[in-house]
């Protein structure tokens, strides 16, 4: 049976506008397209930078050139275009107070509670990061998405916001990093007066800044056109600068959120609960409050306050990352934060354009657009629970405690998503038996996605004291999944099936009957318990979709805690194809062949640097009971490349290594696996007589 079609296309209205005349103000069909384009392209960037394809000096290059050639064209090219004719200065101005306003929250507070030796950097950057937004990788593709057809005077204003946060916002927080630096500083040479001139010229010096300056020079001198002769050099340029922008966000990404520790974690959830939840609020309601009077009508004044609060879930952009680098102050918060903002940052964009889109709608084309909306959800976070239980059966994790029980919840969000897809197909049939076995599938596995969380919790506490679990596991596995089918059945006797309805959250409910004789319904959702209008409100609306994107996006979290791990997954897969590869063909494995680069490396590397290395980093360790070797750790010779200046990063100083393992200079202390950046053992090849011994003890 084919499923009916859904209308994406969703009409706004206020007042005592009648939703079917209203024409619709953002194009919400082609928005899921373009987040899959965006963070598709990330991802991309980042499998190459984690996979060492582009190492962190290459992903350098490609930044300077998207930072000082392709993004200073692309606004130079806008500022001429620019119609100023278009521009509604007060929702300009809104936009501008209203980060200026979250600016100063996050300065004075952050002044007002840390640590007085660190309190002028946090101050700077933290409020940078709270303000400063990742406009034009990002932000420009989703607005164009949105409002190309509808609103394509929409697009300017990311260029006109930008750049001014740029000249007005950060200057004041360079400032605090230089005041920071100067009280770091034990002589303070520095006076007042050149602190101010540091900041003027770094803010003069960025190519961003220089260029919309110039380009609104010459917006008045071209009479907003480009002269021919240089009109595809400029398009060329600032064509470029979307898909390189995104690949490099990618690739900044890599090995952040390795330096998170305990410390920063609260500094870290305030400053992404600014960035995007309070900053799109103070946003929408700032242009509320100062355009209301200067729209031409009800409906524009609420697309424009809508785009604001879009506006402002942009997440940080990367440069706030570039900035602590140069300060080399908060570095550990900021480069994290910018990774987790930029990936949270996809659902709620998602979310709140649905939800701005349908603020008063009729209820069936509300649950046809609820129902799309987990469907998606369902299948994305299906893909990406797959990976995650692939992950834990190759680890064998899954045979260990508490893994047990994880791999049991990671079956629960399998079966709730399952359940969506076939809810999606079997409610617009007229089978009763079906509709009762999907919803009993879909909330008794529901349910047990809430229940398993406290289960792992509970046998963590039990196994701290003895190291063993104090209970049959059994019991803990037959609570799991028969206390949500004993929940789910009760719900089944006691309910009343609804047939005027496609949401399962009100597919089985108690009829309840106003002060009017009106039956309404009474929702069985496991979020919350509502009773809804025949015009559902806002409140219901975000509780609604929420709901829906947290209970069948639980494999997001999953995926993020438990599927990125490359010593689960990489190298046991590696291992694997090895073993079979040499299972295989033993006897037709060719000869080494090295090259002259990797010759090259290898004989100069112990002429002249061997000697030092094995002083510096060889130490004596135990193997097995019995046994000591000179050995030394992967990650330290990444690190001594690093010092001794023979790599400039640590992408370069793993080729290095490579090179010399496949030169024959170092082997793995099992011969098990390459050169890797990371906890594994290594010798040095002269040693080789010494140790041959050790194989037997692993």
């Amino acid at each position: 049976m084919d499923v009916p079609a859904i209308s994406n296309n969703l009409n706004l209205s206020y007042g005592d506008l009648d939703p079917s005349d209203t024409p619709p103000t953002m194009s919400i069909d082609k928005l899921f397209p373009a987040l899959l384009e965006c963070f598709g392209i990330i991802l991309c960037g980042y499998i190459a930078g984690r996979a060492n394809i582009i190492t962190s000096t290459q992903a350098k290059g490609l930044g300077n050139f998207v930072s000082k050639f392709a993004l200073p064209a692309l606004l130079f090219k806008n500022m001429v275009l620019l119609d100023f004719g278009n521009v509604i200065w007060p929702f300009l101005w809104s936009i501008l107070i209203a980060k200026v306003s979250v600016f100063f929250i996050v300065c004075v507070i952050t002044l007002l509670v840390a640590s007085p030796d660190t309190r002028f950097s946090k101050a700077g950057l933290f409020s940078i990061f709270a303000t400063q937004s990742n406009d034009f990788a990002l932000g420009y593709p989703i607005v164009e998405a949105l409002y190309k057809n509808t609103h394509p005077e929409y697009l300017q204003y990311i260029y006109l916001v930008a750049p001014v946060s740029l000249m007005l916002l950060n200057p004041i927080g360079f400032a605090f990093c230089e005041i920071q630096k100067w009280r770091d500083q034990r002589d303070r040479q520095q006076s007042k007066l050149q602190i101010v001139g540091v900041v003027i010229l770094q803010v003069l010096k960025n190519p961003m800044v220089f260029m919309v300056v110039i380009g609104i020079i010459f917006h008045f001198i071209l009479a907003q056109k480009i002269p021919a002769f240089m009109e595809q050099f400029v398009d060329g340029l600032a064509n470029s600068f979307g898909g390189a922008a995104l690949f490099y966000l990618g690739l900044s990404m890599v090995g952040q959120l390795g330096k998170l520790t305990r410390s920063t974690v609260v500094a870290l959830i305030l400053l992404i609960t600014a960035k995007l939840l309070v900053m799109p609020l103070i946003c929408r309601e700032t242009v509320e409050l100062l355009d209301a009077d200067n729209t031409s009508s009800n409906l524009e004044h609420s697309s424009l306050s809508n785009y604001a609060f879009l506006y402002g879930v942009f997440p940080s952009a990367p440069s706030v990352a570039i900035y602590a680098a140069h300060y080399n102050m908060e570095l550990q918060v900021v480069t994290s934060g910018m990774v987790i903002s930029t990936f949270l940052s996809a659902p709620i964009m998602y979310v709140s354009a649905w939800l701005l889109t349908i603020p008063w709608m009729d209820p069936k084309p509300l649950m046809d657009s609820l129902q799309n909306v987990s469907f998606n959800v369902s299948i994305i976070s299906l893909v990406a629970l797959a990976w995650t239980v692939t992950v834990m059966f190759l680890s064998k994790k899954f045979k260990r405690l508490p893994h047990m029980f994880t791999v049991n919840l990671f079956l629960a969000q399998i079966l709730a998503c399952v359940s969506m897809i076939m809810w999606n197909f079997v409610v617009r049939q007229d089978r009763f038996i079906g509709h009762m076995l999907t919803f009993t599938l879909l909330y008794g596995s529901l349910y047990s996605t809430y229940v398993w969380p406290g289960l792992i919790a509970l046998s963590l506490v039990l196994m701290k004291s003895g190291g063993e679990l104090k209970v049959a596991p059994g019991f803990l596995v037959i609570a799991g999944w028969g206390v949500p089918a004993l929940v789910a059945a009760v719900l089944l006797v006691t309910g009343e099936r609804m047939p005027d309805t496609i949401d399962s959250a009100f597919f089985y409910g108690r009829p309840q009957v106003r002060q009017t004789g009106e039956r309404i319904r009474v929702c069985d959702n496991p979020c919350f318990n509502l009773s809804p209008l025949r015009v559902p409100g806002r409140l219901y609306l975000e509780l609604q979709f929420f709901c829906a994107v947290i209970n069948y996006g639980q494999g997001f979290i999953s995926f993020g805690l438990f599927g990125l791990d490359k010593h689960l997954i990489i190298l046991p897969f590696k291992k694997k194809i090895s073993c079979l590869w040499h299972r295989r063909k033993p006897e037709e494995q060719p000869q080494l062949v090295v090259s002259d680069d990797i010759m090259m490396t290898c004989t100069q590397f112990i002429r002249y640097h061997k000697e030092q290395c094995v002083q510096d980093i060889v130490q004596q360790k135990r193997c097995g009971e019995r046994t000591v070797a000179d050995t030394f750790l992967g990650s330290e010779l990444v690190e001594w490349l690093l010092q001794v200046g023979l790599s400039q990063d640590r992408g370069e100083a793993l080729l290095y290594g490579v090179r010399l393992h496949q030169g024959g200079v170092l082997q793995h202390i099992t011969q098990e696996y390459g050169f890797k950046d990371d906890n594994l053992h290594y010798f040095s090849v002269s040693q080789s007589r010494s140790i041959e011994h050790l194989l037997v003890f692993f």
